[in-house]
């Protein structure tokens, strides 16, 4: 029987009789050949499937589904999201290199940005995510090697300008790096917009069970492709076969998902702008947002996501009150799984900042962030509610 040239996600590796879920290849070495010995003395043996920390099948498959969701020609696969973000970095810089990020980022990723890179040399330049003239302003007088910023940032939603900022990297010759785990490629695709590489902690939305750390970077260029892959070699920072293996099988419902909860994120919305004690709701899909004349349209025209930030009257204090009565939502860190999960900034994911830190970066008090799951918009909101008018 002839056999089918559609794509088929990791079956290339696997016997003739093409089985619909592709086997765990949960080994270190695989016997070598001719070609693993050519490959291994022309290219260090980046191409060939010899050893598990190089490349392993079911890691590939993994790898090819996000390509596949990125529009990108390759996607590497790494143990966790911090793990694709410092190698990418840490390969695009040298020492008297210049950083252009933005404040707004991930809390470790800061760690990185701020405590390691300048032990190696490299000056780094901050810049609100959502003020695309300080971007340009910023690229323009450092001339960076490379530009780091996220597609949404953290809790404050607020839209980084992708293709206003990929112009001016590109008027300097700079490498732009976007994190792009809480927009996900349901809602925009970076590399479209103009980054040169797409990180994601694949921990979240992509895999959206909650039950496997892992992340990866996405490019279309197959030389930048295969210097972060020397990079993950090198560092160590390969995913487990058996963790690729789960990526996988989330990745088959990643489409289905996001379209139920940003669906529900939509309209709880638009359901608790109505609420007595939800002082302001930060969604991309509405039209107070504060991007959305200028923004929202360019990078994220709709769907607009599964996150959610409310600003509650009473502070923090009411904040954490509302958390604790919660019912059907969880308090926990993270985001994108298929339950719904929520969690204060200030004793979380901000919580080495002060007060003031946390005002100048946009977080108020009183915020209560919200990753939406798949319960259904009735659900959450009656938790809500119940929770906020419990919440004294």
């Amino acid at each position: 029987m002839a056999q089918s040239n559609h794509y088929r996600p990791g079956r290339e590796h696997t016997s003739r009789t093409h089985p619909v879920v592709p086997p765990i290849y949960q080994t270190t070495t695989f016997e070598l050949d001719d070609l693993a010995y050519e490959d291994i003395q022309g290219t260090g043996g980046l191409h060939e499937t010899w050893y598990s920390r190089f490349s392993n099948p079911t890691v590939a498959a993994a790898a090819a589904d996000i390509a596949r969701l990125h529009g990108a020609k390759q996607t590497l696969m790494a143990a966790s999201g911090m793990a694709a973000i410092a190698t990418t970095l840490l390969t695009l810089l040298s020492a008297g290199d210049a950083l252009v990020a933005s404040r707004q980022v991930y809390g470790d990723t800061g760690d990185l940005i701020e405590r390691d890179l300048p032990r190696f040399g490299v000056s780094v330049v901050r810049v609100d995510a959502f003020d695309t003239d300080g971007w340009r302003r910023a690229i323009a007088t450092h001339r960076p090697a490379v530009v780091y910023g996220e597609t949404l940032s953290n809790p404050q939603l607020r839209l980084m300008d992708i293709p206003a900022v990929a112009e001016a990297a590109r008027a300097v010759g700079a490498t732009l790096v976007i994190d792009n785990t809480f927009a996900t490629p349901h809602c925009t695709r970076p590399l479209e917009l103009g980054a040169d590489a797409v990180v994601d902690s694949v921990t979240k939305f992509l895999a959206g069970h909650s039950d496997v750390i892992a992340g990866a970077v996405s490019t279309n260029d197959p030389t930048l492709h295969e210097e972060i892959q020397r990079r993950i070699i090198t560092l160590g920072g390969c995913l487990d076969p058996h963790a690729a293996f789960l990526v996988w099988r989330g990745l088959r419902t990643f489409r289905v998902r996001l379209m139920d909860a940003c669906r529900t994120a939509d309209r709880l919305a638009d359901a608790m702008a109505k609420e007595v004690g939800v002082s302001q709701v930060i969604y991309p899909g509405r039209p107070d947002h504060p991007d959305a004349e200028d923004k929202v349209g360019r990078v994220m025209p709709g769907p607009h996501g599964a996150m959610l930030t409310l600003v509650l009257e009473g502070g923090d204090a009411r904040a954490l009150q509302v958390l604790r009565r919660l019912e059907v939502a969880l308090e926990a860190t993270s985001l994108g799984g298929v339950e719904s999960l929520a969690s204060v900034p200030f004793n979380s994911s901000h919580f080495n900042m002060t007060p003031q830190e946390r005002l100048d970066a946009g977080i108020l008090p009183g915020m209560l962030r919200l990753s939406i799951g798949l319960e259904g918009e009735q659900a959450l909101s009656d938790d809500l509610r119940r929770a906020l008018r419990a919440a004294v």
